[in-house]
């Protein structure tokens, strides 16, 4: 059986599938996918969980299949947060040193993080992440990391995603309904993101545009620093809608259609290709024409990239993008929409998939761009996981105590992450035959 802490468990949970995945770290520090099952996801709209019980019978049929492959039995698991509710602000934030004859530490950076996630955000929302983006000492700027350095005033650009309260306890519900604990909520594009970038492209400047059934992601990177994200309530399940009413057709029929025989070019579309499809309820059948097909799907296409063009100029960083864009999410296999992306932008534009940063040999089940945020949560899920482990270590040998032991959380859930890490605490006590 593996050990505990080599092992990370994930769900996706999508407009069009949930994802369930567990992988391992190797020996030599790598990550394996052990598993990997999903499921047709019926509940769930814009990245929204609607529907709980339907919603639970995808995750519990997804759970299952990837714990009797894996003959892994898990109980904590790092899931995905996306939809329309996403929002993300810029702010920044200082705090005053008692001394600058003292290097900065951690925990001084620990308090700033903290401190921004008390700032009051709308009636219904919660802060999802605190995202440093660089730092400012005693007024010298640019500094990306200020450990160990002498200074009164530590000020830091803080990026910070905001999401709606009942969303996310509606994932949470639904985790918890099948016998789960949500070990942290991950926003998908940062997810997608660790997944496919490299850190050259992150270091150039890239804009990852995850294409999704019912939302969009964007993440925005420049000199290795987030800049900004954005979650469009629009993706491939509009195309279908599109294609449906456009041909007068049924839902089933117009995704095979955009799937198999789509292009998001119209003029790289045959002229003369046509593709038949069964009447409704016996009428005559119906032939589309590969052409007016490929019309209607660039036709929606091209205003799904406008929007993802507006939040990249958001980003403050457009003209800098040496490395483009990276297209990833289920969309991306849309034939010629590289080449789409690329005439519409002017930008470099490549297709992402998840076997950037795997160990071993990956499948090609699991390399698949639909796969993205799903792979890129193991690797969130194995980051956060050891900052845990660091957080327990510190406070065994008591150097954090107190209000600096609660601050240590990332995204600003305090009280959750202190509990959780006194149950870890407990636990290793228990062990060792001893109390707390």
């Amino acid at each position: 059986m593996e050990k505990k802490s080599n092992i990370v468990a994930a769900i996706d949970i999508g407009t069009t599938k949930i994802v369930c995945l567990v992988g391992k770290r190797n020996e030599s520090g790598q990550i394996e996918i052990l598993a990997l099952s999903k499921a047709p996801s019926t509940g769930v709209k814009r990245g929204v969980v609607l529907n709980i019980e339907e919603t639970v019978n995808a995750l519990r049929s997804t759970v299952e299949e990837v714990q009797k492959d894996s003959d892994l039995v898990f109980e904590d698991v790092y899931v995905g947060i996306a939809g329309q509710h996403i929002r993300s602000i810029q702010n920044r934030g200082y705090i005053n040193r008692d001394s600058d004859e003292h290097e900065i530490r951690k925990q001084d950076i620990v308090k700033l993080i903290d401190d921004m996630s008390k700032i009051p955000v709308d009636v219904g929302e919660e802060i999802v992440h605190v995202l440093p983006q660089n730092f400012i000492v005693d007024n010298e700027t640019g500094v990306k990391n200020p450990v160990g350095m002498s200074g009164r005033r530590l000020e830091a650009n803080f990026h910070i995603v905001i999401g709606k309260v009942a969303s996310a306890k509606n994932i949470e519900k639904c985790i918890n309904r099948i016998g789960l604990h949500v070990k942290d909520l991950i926003l998908e594009p940062l997810a997608s993101s660790e997944a496919v970038l490299t850190e050259d492209e992150k270091e150039a400047g890239v804009a990852l545009v995850d294409i999704g059934g019912g939302t969009t992601d964007v993440a925005v990177y420049y000199d290795n620093i987030i800049r900004h994200t954005a979650v469009i309530p629009f993706g491939g399940n509009v195309i279908t809608k599109d294609i449906k009413e456009g041909c007068f057709i049924l839902n089933k029929y117009a995704e095979v259609l955009k799937t198999k025989y789509g292009s998001a070019l119209g003029d790289f579309a045959p002229e003369d290709k046509v593709v038949t499809i069964p009447g409704i309820s016996g009428r005559e059948a119906k032939e589309i024409s590969f052409k007016s097909l490929a019309y209607i799907i660039q036709s929606r296409m091209e205003e799904i990239i406008d929007i993802v063009m507006f939040e990249i100029e958001n980003s403050g960083v457009a003209d800098k993008l040496a490395a483009g864009i990276v297209l990833t999410g289920g969309g991306a296999k849309l034939k010629h929409l590289p080449q789409l992306f690329k005439f519409k932008t002017g930008l470099d534009v490549r297709v992402g998939y998840p076997n950037l940063h795997l160990g071993g040999e990956v499948s090609d089940q699991i390399n698949q761009p639909m796969f993205a945020t799903g792979v890129g949560l193991i690797i969130k899920g194995f980051e956060m996981m050891d900052g845990d482990t660091e957080r327990i270590e510190r406070l065994q040998s008591g150097e954090l105590v107190g209000e600096e032991a609660m601050g240590e959380s990332e995204n600003g859930r305090r009280s959750r992450m202190f509990e959780r890490l006194k149950k870890t605490l407990s636990d290793i006590f228990a062990e060792n035959g001893a109390s707390m």
